[in-house]
């Protein structure tokens, strides 16, 4: 066994090569474009029109719930940041009240996030309704609409919002350098439960370790979390 300082890169990108007799390790500069990302394209089409057409049924149900509760719009539209910085509408099903937007100024303070994420553990603006939905993470099933439109991908790094953007800094920005996921290795592993430094080291090795497969595992380890949710609120 060798003892390596080298971190967050995974074995794909790593390989041991001769030179002049000595044994070194090879470490590949991470892609972000050519073959790969076709076969990454053609799953996020494929899984997102399964998924849109399967949660169909659910969806007709979530809406009725949304317009019982306090009759306000069903979905909730919120501008995002994207990959290269480009932003885009990002759909959801509403799961605040319909003023929320206007309440953030009051409820700054009592942020229970870390870094530039804002998250409340027992926010007051969240509906009865919209508790529901966010533990089980189905105020996140019209962003398939997102993915199609190529908007987002099926899995990557949380999409941030502009103002979280602005205040990056350094190697930060990396997350970027990809499309934003419905899921990924934030939502798999704590969510609001995690520091921000935990949070963009996991993005950052999703971001330059990606593969088919292991996408593949985290829509798995996603169902899970689903079914037995942590750190969603």
């Amino acid at each position: 066994m060798l003892s390596s300082r080298i971190a967050d890169v995974a074995g794909p990108r790593m390989s041991l090569r001769p030179v002049e007799g000595m044994p070194l390790i090879h470490v590949r500069i991470p892609r972000f474009d050519g073959g790969a990302y076709i076969i990454k394209r053609v799953l996020d089409v494929a899984v997102a029109s399964l998924a849109l057409i399967a949660f169909a049924p659910f969806a007709l149900i979530i809406v009725a719930a949304i317009l019982m509760d306090d009759g306000g719009p069903v979905f909730f539209r919120q501008a995002r940041v994207g990959r290269d910085g480009r932003e885009f509408g990002m759909v959801k099903f509403r799961s605040m009240s319909v003023d929320a937007e206007r309440q953030l100024a009051a409820l700054s303070a009592a942020n229970d996030g870390s870094g530039p994420l804002f998250k409340l553990k027992n926010d007051p603006r969240v509906t009865r309704v919209g508790r529901v939905l966010r533990r089980y993470s189905l105020d996140e099933i019209p962003q398939f609409w997102n993915v199609l439109r190529g908007e987002m991908s099926v899995v990557g790094p949380r999409p941030p919002l502009p103002n979280e953007v602005t205040r990056y800094d350094g190697v930060v920005f990396r997350r970027l350098y990809i499309k934003p996921g419905i899921t990924g290795p934030w939502q798999v592993g704590g969510r609001s439960d995690l520091s921000w430094e935990e949070s963009v080291r996991l993005d950052l090795r999703y971001v330059e370790n990606w593969s088919v497969m292991g996408d593949l595992q985290l829509m798995w380890r996603t169902a899970r979390v689903m079914v037995k949710p942590e750190g969603a609120y």
